[in-house]
């Protein structure tokens, strides 16, 4: 499996290996010690989500905030999305800023978002579905969404949503947000 850094730090891609042949494909979709070497055994996953969403569904930007903050390892099973992830972490020098990466079914990538970063995504196709492992267990008391259209952050979307839940419309401006990481 090959592991990209991104810009913002803690923020990885996990490329898997692909093998290709008549009958079709295989491919590794997660490896515990691969994981584990690439965050520092830090992390315990303990609960996995799917989603399914049409084209234009746009989703997020969501967080839990500790004792129940959750770090995210996603992936598209179908379709295609633009996922976001944005850094709510109050000390880190990239507070504020967004990483934006296409997941699709074809390039198999999976995004790896630690906790203290909200989360969103784009869904670009009909039909597709969204896979999640989480390292803590949801906790509705715990949750906060940020307004996925929030001007501070000007987050590129590449393209325009067409459905979106009230709770994302109304979500918190960046501005008036206080970070518990």
């Amino acid at each position: 499996m090959e592991i990209t850094k991104t810009a913002i730090d803690g923020l990885l891609i996990f490329k898997p290996r692909t093998f290709k042949d008549n009958r079709g494909g295989f491919f590794e979709s997660f490896n515990q010690k691969v994981f584990d070497e690439a965050t520092n055994g830090e992390h315990v996953f303990v609960q996995d989500n799917q989603s399914f969403s049409s084209k234009g569904v746009l989703r997020g930007l969501h967080f839990q905030n500790p004792p129940y903050a959750q770090g995210k390892l996603v992936r598209v099973i179908q379709g295609g999305v633009i996922d976001v992830a944005v850094d709510i972490r109050k000390d880190s020098k990239t507070y504020g800023e967004y990483y934006a990466i296409e997941l699709t079914a074809e390039n198999n990538l999976q995004f790896w978002i630690p906790p203290g970063f909200a989360h969103g995504f784009f869904a670009k196709e009909n039909n597709t579905i969204f896979s999640y492992k989480c390292t803590n267990y949801y906790s509705p008391e715990s949750e906060g969404t940020i307004k996925w259209n929030d001007n501070d952050l000007g987050i590129d979307w590449q393209g325009i949503p067409t459905l979106i839940s009230e709770k994302d419309e109304i979500g918190e401006e960046f501005r008036n947000f206080t970070s518990r990481f």
